[in-house]
């Protein structure tokens, strides 16, 4: 018997329950099963996403192969514009880098790379932007702007090719002795061999001049201030004349 109304009371007990915190679990049920489905529909629809921009970068591929600019253009801004968020459209903008300096339109792959840079790429990409970027500075004789982009960069794996691009952007600046620092990091470097030309990097440390030849230089183009002397000299002439 108390066994019977103690049943009665655990079912008296859950109906009570039941009605204050059945609409709260009904209600987290469902929410949950919309959650589900949103993110089932959200991953299908990245991975459709995914899968369009791919088709359009293969064909993108094929217009850079071919030389085909016009083309390349019109599925570069495709991608750029309705795929932003995949990762193909970051190696769309360095296709199109490419083209442009086989057309000759240096500054156009220097935007291409720019975008990539200011872009929510992923920092890997970004620092194989800034390495293609300071190739096409160098070519453009911004060595400045090398050296501005660059230094203070900390990239375990670009080190040796950071510094590479350094120490030619000092060179042209004519700032031998930072060069050659440049250089020097490189080859002491041990992930060198994997990354960069040793061989070449030496020849480029070879190639620097006398850090104190370049100083005479300097000194010899710096304007002189003329002395109290030489003024009077040549008011002198002046009264003369």
């Amino acid at each position: 018997m108390d066994d019977l109304i103690s049943e009665k009371e655990q079912i008296e007990q859950l109906r009570s329950w039941w009605s204050e915190y059945g609409g709260y679990v009904i209600g987290g049920l469902g929410l949950g099963i919309a959650l589900l489905a949103g993110l089932n529909y959200y991953t299908n629809s990245k991975l459709e996403a995914q899968l369009e921009a791919s088709v359009l970068y293969e064909s993108l591929t094929q217009h850079v192969v071919s030389g085909s600019l016009e083309a390349a253009e019109t599925v570069a801004d495709d991608l750029g514009t309705n795929y932003a968020a995949t990762s193909y459209a970051p190696q769309a903008q360095f296709a199109m880098a490419r083209l442009y300096m086989d057309k000759n339109r240096d500054q156009d792959a220097a935007d291409a790379l720019n975008g990539i840079i200011a872009s929510e790429a992923d920092e890997e990409l970004k620092f194989v932007a800034r390495a293609r970027l300071a190739r096409v500075y160098l070519y453009q004789n911004k060595a400045q702007e090398v050296v501005d982009m660059l230094e203070g960069q900390q990239s375990e794996a670009f080190g040796p090719v950071y510094q590479e691009l350094l120490g030619d952007a000092y060179h042209a600046l004519g700032r031998i002795e930072d060069a050659q620092a440049a250089y020097q990091g490189v080859m002491l470097n041990p992930r060198s061999g994997e990354l960069v030309d040793q061989q070449l990097i030496q020849w480029k440390a070879l190639d620097l001049p006398e850090a104190s030849a370049t100083d005479e230089v300097v000194e010899e183009a710096v304007v002189q201030e003329p002395t109290s002397e030489d003024t009077v000299e040549a008011t002198e002439a002046e009264e003369t004349e």
